[in-house]
């Protein structure tokens, strides 16, 4: 067991949907992560957070020179002197009371230390052994950790009010560093979507990224990587600027909230076979050269061994069973709990009727959709304020966003100064582009709704709370919603100790017996995947068919390996060994079609 209070955290969901997850949960024990996506939103909740606190607020103007960093750096230290005014509340409370101090320990993990010091607490009789247990206990209580993350993918450079280019240091990846460098959070920083040198560059220049004199770290690294690869590649890069990576943070490519990120048919099983397969090798090339930095810098590195990074995994997770799979067969310290507590309106800010599409939605409702304008596949639920939006725009002549915010702007097509997909000035342009081409009207309509389908998530993600919260109206503002899959399986509200008690196999189930294991939900995904790029327009090199097959092959074959050892406890295994028989037929029957084609 890891030196955490919970062997699972709450990832970051879309732009605002985690926004204020650790104001509500870490002074429960429970981690969670922030976007740092839109330091505007951010800045609105500060605001609000404050009023509802009669706290006082400064101003920091739009147009502030480092005004995104400050905004950061401002919301993150308002969260952490509300998480800590709300754990000392806890920590007074009485025990043995129906308060948030009895639900405290009631959540922690059947296994914890603490929890059973605390059932030892109510044993014993009223005398000083009690009163020294219970100031012991209270001493020891502590709130879970505030992350953050950074998609690194997001990095636009910025310009002055003159229009003239800012420095690197101004871009967004880098100042949304800063503001977390600058915080007083002693946390961890999730890099994801990428890999970025001038950022890893940049958190070099933070002392609080390298250890003390005490040998500990006050701001942490975590990769969020979805192959062995990329975690050793970028490992290796920040160890040789002497900055260690606490966690890798393993998701599952397809089968995930979020954006995508398909992994040539590498199914998560056969990456978390690998990473424990290579694990010494990943931990000794990196310790190695962390540590001869420390000794070119001259600094004092620990005598003792620090803590070994932490392996965690998300992405689909549904059943108490397959988490202790991944921890017990795979080694993950912890796993992730993403898209369920979008259902626990305790924990997450969604909006009314969002939160209840997603109670309704099936299998079908959720999909991987093409309508991000960073152009990589996207999971969202039909139906959505933001899709209802998009289309009317479309239907109105006027398709396309105002972009007020411009956190996605990448393309070049039209103009030096990058422009957003889901913008209405890009859309003008490539329609009015499209409609000059010489093609077959019915290609043109294909290629002109490609074009207006992409939508707004910038602005979009964060609507949810400013509607939950009272700050905009769902007319004014329509909010997306970015879910995985795994969400079709859990159909109403839950209270936060209910979805917790699932996680910990406390108590009955929450999803149906027959809710397909995880592994084989991610194969599904992948191999429909598999097809999208036979039938793509865009004909994808041979070799990359064939390494996809090959990977899938290889993944097929540990899916029926794990098939055929004993299930855990609410792990339908029946479902993985059907599903791989099955989708390995397919996958020949596809391939081989395409070879004749």
């Amino acid at each position: 067991m890891v030196n955490e209070l919970h062997s699972f955290h709450i990832p970051v969901m879309g732009i605002g949907h985690s926004i204020d997850t650790p104001i509500r949960v870490a002074p429960l024990g429970i981690s969670s992560v922030i976007s740092l996506v839109d330091d505007f939103l951010l800045d609105q909740l500060r605001h609000y957070y404050c009023r509802a606190n009669n706290l006082p607020c400064t101003a920091i103007p739009r147009e502030a020179r480092d005004g995104r960093a400050k905004r950061i750096t401002a919301y993150l230290d308002l969260v952490l002197d509300l998480v800590n005014r709300k754990m000392e509340a806890i920590r007074q409370e009485p025990f043995f009371g129906n308060n948030d101090k009895d639900a405290y320990f009631q959540l922690l993990p059947e296994e914890s230390p603490l929890k059973a010091d605390y059932q030892r607490l109510k044993a014993l009789s009223p005398g000083p052994e009690q009163e020294s247990l219970a100031r012991d206990l209270a001493s020891r209580m502590r709130p879970g950790s505030i992350d953050v993350n950074i998609m690194v993918k997001l990095d636009r450079a910025n310009r002055d009010q003159q229009g003239k280019p800012l420095g690197d240091e101004f871009s967004d990846a880098q100042t949304a560093l800063r503001g977390f460098a600058e915080s007083r959070l002693d946390s961890s920083v999730v890099l994801s979507a990428g890999m970025s040198k001038k950022l890893f560059a940049s958190i070099a220049q933070f002392r609080d990224f390298y250890r003390d004199s005490k040998g500990e770290l006050r701001k942490k690294i975590v990769l969020k990587v979805s192959d062995f690869r990329s975690a050793s590649v970028q490992a290796k890069l920040l160890a040789k600027r002497g900055l260690e990576v606490t966690e890798f943070r393993v998701e599952s490519g397809l089968n995930c909230g979020g954006h995508a990120f398909p992994s040539r048919g590498k199914l998560l099983p056969w990456i978390l076979k690998e990473f424990r397969e290579k694990w010494e090798q990943l931990k000794s090339s990196a310790s190695s050269l962390v540590g001869d930095y420390y000794a070119k810098m001259g600094w004092a590195y620990p005598a003792f061994a620090p803590p070994e990074p932490l392996l965690t995994v998300q992405g689909g997770i549904g059943t108490y069973g397959e988490a202790r799979r991944l921890r017990e067969e795979f080694g993950a310290d912890r796993t992730g709990w993403g898209s369920p507590f979008l259902l626990v309106p305790e924990v997450t800010n969604v909006d009314d009727v969002t939160r209840e599409l997603l109670r309704q939605a099936k299998a079908d409702d959720l999909y991987l959709s093409n309508i991000s304008p960073l152009d990589i596949p996207f999971n969202t639920v039909k139906g959505t304020g933001s899709e209802i939006w998009t289309e009317e725009q479309w239907r109105r002549g006027t398709p396309g966003s105002p972009c007020g915010k411009g956190f996605a702007v990448t393309n070049t097509e039209f103009s030096e100064i990058p422009l957003c997909l889901a913008s209405r000035q890009y859309q003008a342009l490539k329609l009015a582009e499209i409609d000059g081409q010489d093609i077959p009207p019915r290609k043109k309509e294909l290629l002109k709704a490609a074009v207006v389908k992409k939508t707004c998530i910038c602005t979009h993600l964060g609507n949810g709370v400013l509607i939950k919260l009272g700050l905009k109206s769902p007319t004014a503002a329509p909010p997306a919603v970015c879910p995985g899959p795994n969400l079709a399986w859990f159909d109403r509200l839950y209270t936060l100790k209910e979805m917790v008690d699932h996680i910990y196999g406390r108590g009955p189930s929450l999803v149906p017996k027959e809710r397909p294991h995880m592994f084989a939900q991610e194969l599904v995904l992948n191999v429909d995947y598999f097809e999208k790029l036979l039938s793509g327009d865009d004909s994808t090199d041979s070799n990359t068919l064939r390494e996809y097959k090959e990977n899938l092959e290889k993944g097929i074959a540990l899916c029926l390996d794990i098939a055929r050892t004993t299930p855990y406890a609410d792990e339908n295994l029946a479902s993985l060994a059907r599903c791989a028989q099955e989708q390995q037929l397919r996958l020949n029957s596809l391939y081989s079609k395409n070879l004749a084609a």
